[in-house]
């Protein structure tokens, strides 16, 4: 058996997703927070939500690739 070096689930990926009280299933409203980093979004669709997992992605992969760089 071999052992991979990268997680499946890394925790970077790692989010709280918080409801607003009024939300319903056709209007999602809340806020999103990853966990590791600590960034906030707030959002007020399905849509907005995951335009803002996908920035946060985004954002990684730049980081990742700018400590690459250094080393």
């Amino acid at each position: 058996m071999t052992l991979k070096p990268e997680c499946k689930y890394p925790s970077r990926r790692s989010y709280v997703v918080k409801l607003r009280s009024d939300a319903t299933p056709g209007c999602l409203m809340g806020r999103l927070e990853n966990l590791v980093t600590g960034r906030q979004r707030e959002f007020s669709s399905a849509e907005e939500l995951l335009v803002s997992i996908a920035a946060d992605l985004v954002s990684a992969a730049r980081e990742d690739a700018a400590d690459a760089a250094v080393e």
